[in-house]
Parts: structure tokens; C-alpha cells; sequence
């Protein structure tokens, strides 16, 4: 069994115009949001005994500004990211080629990207419909699989699906 935690990057600024896609950097509301999304992730995993493994995440300033946010609450170490070029703003084909490679002795992945990729590559590999993954949610899926390279052949069970605006009661849609 593996588990796979999809992460879309917190909510960025659109402040500065003249500034390329690549570039942009979190605002207010993503820097809250990062680490409140690592806390809850964080008590989670050590609720069902899940340690993280692995993670992997695009290169752009939004995704790696969330993810140094992120796993300060995850005690993971910065160093031990994978930053990978080819996931920002990938196709959900692209992100199943980096799960594929992942090392089998991994157990645990948590993917930081894009979207759509990353909302399309959940409803895939769930059969469930997202909809719109809102900016900095977490969506944690159980693989039937001993493999990585396993994972386009198989369904994966929804084990949690968390966004910042869950527990207020919105629907967090942005």
C-alpha cells in the first residue's frame, strides 16, 4: 500500500503585473494558509501512524514558498525536497511520470503543483469529481499498489480531502 498527498500551491499574489507566472510569490492569505494546511496534514498523519517519505514540488516561487510553509509543521527536511521542473503546471500524464518514478522503498509522496493538473489528476485517479481543488488543498489517497509504477493502473481511495476554507464552511471554491 502507498499513500499519495496531492497538494495544490497556496493562494498568490497578482500584485505586481509585469511579473512572469513563474515568479509569482504567495500573499497574505497564502502565508496563512501554508502553515495551518501543514498543522492539520501534520496531525493527521500522525493520527493514522503515516510518516512522509517523500515530497516532490514544482520550482515555481508560489509552489516552493508553500512547500517551505508546509513542512516546517511536517518536520520534513527542505533538503530532502525534489524540486522538479517538469511539474509546474503540468498535465496530470506528467505528474503520473513522477509518481512512476518514485523509489519503492517510498511509502509515502506528497506532490505539490498546479492547477488543473493537479484536480484532474485526483477525479483520475479517484473517479471522484473535485470540481476545482481550491489553492493550498491536500487531498491524501490510498494506492492498492506495492509499486509506483503501478499507480495508472489502479483505483485510489479518497482518504481525505482538506482545504483552509473547509472548517469555516465555505465551500472554499476559487
Amino acid at each position: 500500500m502507498k499513500t499519495l498527498i496531492l497538494i495544490r500551491h497556496a493562494k498568490s499574489s497578482w500584485d505586481d503585473s509585469g511579473a512572469r507566472d513563474f515568479d509569482r510569490s504567495l500573499n497574505h492569505r497564502g502565508r496563512h494558509d501554508a502553515p495551518e494546511m501543514g498543522r492539520r496534514l501534520a496531525a493527521r498523519l500522525k493520527a493514522s501512524g503515516i510518516g512522509l517519505d517523500g515530497f516532490v514540488c514544482s520550482p515555481a516561487c508560489r509552489a516552493v514558498q508553500t512547500a517551505e510553509l508546509l513542512i516546517e509543521a511536517l518536520s520534513f527536511p527542505l533538503t530532502s525536497v525534489e524540486w522538479r521542473r517538469e511539474l509546474y503546471l503540468a498535465s496530470p500524464r506528467i505528474m503520473l511520470e513522477v509518481i512512476q518514478a518514485m523509489p519503492d522503498e517510498t511509502a509515502t509522496v506528497a506532490l505539490l503543483a498546479h492547477n488543473p493538473g493537479i484536480t484532474e489528476l485526483a477525479e483520475i485517479l479517484t473517479g471522484e469529481t473535485f470540481g476545482n481543488v481550491p489553492t493550498c488543498g491536500v487531498i491524501t489517497l490510498a494506492l492498492p499498489v506495492e509499486h509506483w509504477g503501478e499507480v495508472p493502473g489502479v483505483s485510489a481511495e479518497l482518504i481525505d480531502f482538506d482545504y483552509p476554507r473547509r472548517l469555516s464552511g465555505s465551500n472554499g471554491q476559487e
